[in-house]
């Protein structure tokens, strides 16, 4: 019997509800100052039921303000997944002299004796998202044939002045274009004999992006989310494609034959990007639910259920002469570093030895060492459980094996291994791994592959240790930071 307490597991720097479940991001956006997050919720119960829309902001993209449920379900059915954009120019007639928000979202509606029925709908907010007024008109589009229909990502396309709409049919995504937000014309449809179709396809996402910084060389980056299917042990996951738009049409690119996954661990699911960035910051960002379809409703919390990654920068770079879709912590991370160890060109006998003095649940480590030399970091570890995170330089992989990393039983393939390819073009191996509570983020080789996961180890599991078959291996640089942000009064506890 564990001797776990289920309240041990709320991360400190990642975003979960003060109670009841969370699933998928929302609503994304920024606007004076702040990064909305919505988010799938059900304010009832710790495992998923009738949908709303939860509600939080953030200045910092690490300290949070939960805020009132933003949307509730109506006559028209549950609030599932979408997004949200700024009106800058009053397009949609809803706002005066000021810019507002708008939200597009998909009313899933319950038939008896029938297929449930799923169907694009607005609402707008005139005070920085605080309330929320639905459209009369409601809903705005609809599809005749597909019963999956939904999870509309919606922005500004300036080459054609309209917004486009991405929108999840069942196992393809379709694109839409409107002058207003509220009539909506069909432009073309993308999937067909493409991508991997292992379950249905949810939650796209698509924008452009500079290759190498270079804004002559943008390609846009569409991706898309596949739900579990029991056939398949990995669950719900993410993949990417690259190619070319133009208003109405995605053309993929020769890479987008090839599957290619965002994440290669188990627990990032669902994310897109924030709408309405500024162009003197100038960065694409990204969050997804940190969980699987395959067991979300099951994780061993208590009170909650769901939380987020960490955000993320996307960017587009040419790696071992490929241009690949890269991921790197947001910054506004650094801010909350304490720094606990930091170290040059230090040999693994010293580095194990000053490990040993460390007892650390929420922080980040960095390393750096030779390309040709394996390296494996215990973390979370304690009398039975630890959870290992390495880079095995003779398979080129960079991995984190869960097995042994605490509470997993709740179900069959949770505990186990996680690997990824990992290329490196620099003589040197850069790791950068992010542990929470309940969540280990893992950035190898400054992005190029990446695997979250969750783990369920007890409270007093906090050790850290590293390993090598080469005795003689010296970490060219290595450092330990404590994340611990300053708690704001509304945040989650």
């Amino acid at each position: 019997m564990s001797t776990i307490s289920t309240s041990d597991y709320r991360g400190v720097y990642h975003f979960s509800p003060k109670e009841k479940w969370m699933n998928d991001p929302n609503g994304m956006v920024f606007f004076k100052g702040e990064y909305h997050l919505f988010y799938q919720h059900h304010p009832f119960g710790t495992t998923w039921g009738p949908m709303h829309w939860g509600h939080a902001v953030t200045r910092d993209l690490v300290t949070w303000e939960e805020l009132p449920i933003a949307l509730a379900p109506d006559e028209h059915g549950m609030i599932f997944s979408g997004s949200a954009v700024v009106d800058w120019n009053n397009t949609s007639g809803f706002f005066d002299d000021e810019p507002g928000l708008v939200a597009i979202f998909t009313h899933h509606q319950e038939v008896a004796d029938h297929h449930p029925v799923q169907r694009q709908s607005l609402a707008y907010s005139k005070d920085s998202g605080r309330t929320w007024i639905k459209y009369e008109g409601n809903p705005v589009l609809e599809h005749e044939s597909f019963v999956d229909f939904r999870d509309p990502k919606v922005f500004w396309h300036e080459q054609t002045k309209e917004w486009i709409m991405i929108i999840a049919c069942g196992q393809t995504v379709c694109l839409y274009h409107s002058p207003d937000l509220k009539d909506w014309t069909v432009g073309s449809e993308f999937g067909t004999g493409i991508g991997s179709h292992d379950g249905v396809w949810e939650c796209p996402d698509l924008f452009p992006l500079a290759v190498d910084g270079d804004m002559s060389q943008e390609k846009w980056v569409m991706l898309v989310s596949i739900g579990a299917d029991p056939a398949f042990k990995e669950g719900s996951r993410t993949q990417y494609f690259t190619g070319d738009f133009n208003g109405t049409t995605f053309v993929p690119d020769e890479a987008s034959h090839t599957v290619r996954w965002l994440d290669y661990g188990r627990d990032n699911y669902a994310g897109v990007s924030w709408s309405d960035i500024p162009a003197e910051d100038g960065r694409r960002l990204f969050m997804g639910w940190m969980s699987n379809w395959m067991y979300a409703n099951q994780t061993p919390t208590e009170d909650y259920r769901g939380a987020m990654t960490i955000a993320r920068e996307l960017t587009l770079e040419t790696r071992n002469s490929k241009v690949v879709l890269i991921q790197r912590p947001a910054r506004e991370l650094e801010q909350f570093r304490t720094s606990v160890l930091s170290l040059q060109d230090a040999s693994i006998s010293q580095v194990s030895e000053l490990l040993s003095t460390l007892h650390l649940i929420n922080y980040e480590i960095h390393a750096e060492w030779a390309s040709d030399q394996s390296v494996q970091f215990a973390l979370r570890s304690g009398m039975d459980y630890e959870t290992l995170v390495g880079v095995d330089a003779n398979r080129n992989e960079v991995y984190i094996d869960r097995s042994r990393s605490g509470v997993g039983s709740f179900h069959e393939h949770f505990l186990g291994r996680h690997g990824a390819e990992l290329k490196v073009d620099d003589g040197k191996q850069h790791l950068r791994i992010f542990v929470d509570y309940s969540s280990v983020e893992v950035f190898a080789n400054d992005g190029q592959a990446v695997i979250t996961d969750l783990i369920y180890p007890d409270a007093g599991s906090k050790g850290i240790s590293v390993q090598s078959g080469n005795k003689d291996l010296v970490f060219s640089s290595l450092h330990i930071y404590e994340l611990s942000p300053i708690r704001t009064e509304g945040q989650s506890e």
